[in-house]
């Protein structure tokens, strides 16, 4: 490596550097943007022989502002409803009239005296503290969200409408053969739409057909708990479980026979089934994931990236699998 050549690498990697921290504060909303353009690549390729990759673009952003962004505030507001009247309902003492029962069955079960209205309202004292301690950064907070959600149309758009030419220029700056990079690129490819298509997708599938079994017994707070149980069914193994098995167990310990069989069979038959026969026919149609895949990148991307790295986390790991396997196959022509 000559003296130029590596001043040029060193100044590309302090500018790559300072590049990521100006965009490090806005991280997930940029990676939503990505995640969503290419969700939405497809559309964009249809529409845009048609009208233009500019007016496509808007068209698409437009349209995706509107079908997210009002149904997720609603869903927001009402979630955030059921979090209020569930804390209120430990001030007004009805919860634990509603806890006495489960109560003395644990008595019974485990021969010792269970608070559970105590323990509970310790926790969220504990919450309350935290929220209220940290409300002087609300104002910086929103203040934050609302940049990152304008920086997240503007990223969105530009990558649907130059996504081809952004493309063309990765592969002709990345120095490896076209061969090597077409596979890679498919490799990263069937895994991005195995988790995005995949996981994802039978995770909401999942915990909203969950959510059905709690309406159906009549137990409070659905949606908010369905919104649980839609972020625990991205884990493996552990999933909706959390949230119906207990649910259904509670319901028993009241005297609500019918309602809590009901829902340990259902969460049991429906919700298991829903889960055995959804994720091979929608994930294994682009890739095949290990579950170990799934769990690492869903906790390590949420410590990561936050709630977004619910979604990129996976991938990244994926990825690493998918290069490795390409570094593999093509190591003697690298």
């Amino acid at each position: 490596m000559n003296a130029q050549r590596g001043v040029l690498l060193v100044l590309i990697a302090i500018l790559s550097y300072l590049s990521f921290q100006l965009v490090q504060p806005y991280l997930p909303f940029v990676i939503g943007a990505l995640l969503l353009a290419y969700v939405l690549s497809p559309l964009q390729t249809k529409l845009e022989a048609e009208t233009g990759s500019t007016a496509a673009a808007v068209l698409l952003v437009v349209g995706a502002t509107v079908a997210l962004l009002i149904p997720f505030g609603v869903l927001i507001l009402a979630i955030a409803g059921d979090a209020i009247r569930f804390a209120q309902a430990f001030t007004t003492g009805d919860v634990v009239e509603v806890l006495e029962p489960a109560e003395a069955w644990l008595a019974e079960q485990f021969g010792q005296e269970v608070d559970l209205a105590t323990e509970i309202a310790i926790r969220l004292e504990g919450l309350a503290e935290l929220v209220v301690g940290t409300a002087p950064d609300v104002i910086g907070m929103l203040t934050n969200a609302t940049i990152g959600l304008g920086l997240a149309v503007f990223v969105l758009f530009y990558v649907l409408r130059d996504g081809d030419r952004l493309m063309a220029w990765i592969r002709s700056a990345t120095p490896l053969p076209d061969s090597v990079q077409t596979k890679l690129y498919d490799r990263v490819d069937d895994v991005t739409r195995a988790v995005l298509l995949g996981h994802v997708l039978v995770a909401i599938i999942q915990g909203a057909i969950a959510g059905v079994g709690l309406f159906v017994v009549g137990l409070p707070n659905v949606l908010l708990w369905t919104g649980v149980m839609i972020l625990l069914a991205l884990l493996p193994f552990i999933g909706t479980f959390l949230v119906w098995g207990p649910a259904g167990i509670y319901l028993l310990s009241i005297g609500e026979t019918l309602g809590g069989v009901f829902l340990l069979v259902y969460g049991t038959i429906i919700v298991g089934i829903s889960d055995e026969y959804l994720r091979p026919v929608i994930v294994d149609r682009y890739a095949e994931i290990s579950p170990a895949i799934i769990v690492i990148g869903v906790i390590g991307g949420l410590s990561a990236f936050g709630v977004m790295g619910l979604f990129i986390g996976p991938i990244i790991v994926g990825a690493l699998k998918a290069a490795i396997e390409v570094f593999d196959e093509q190591y003697e022509q690298l």
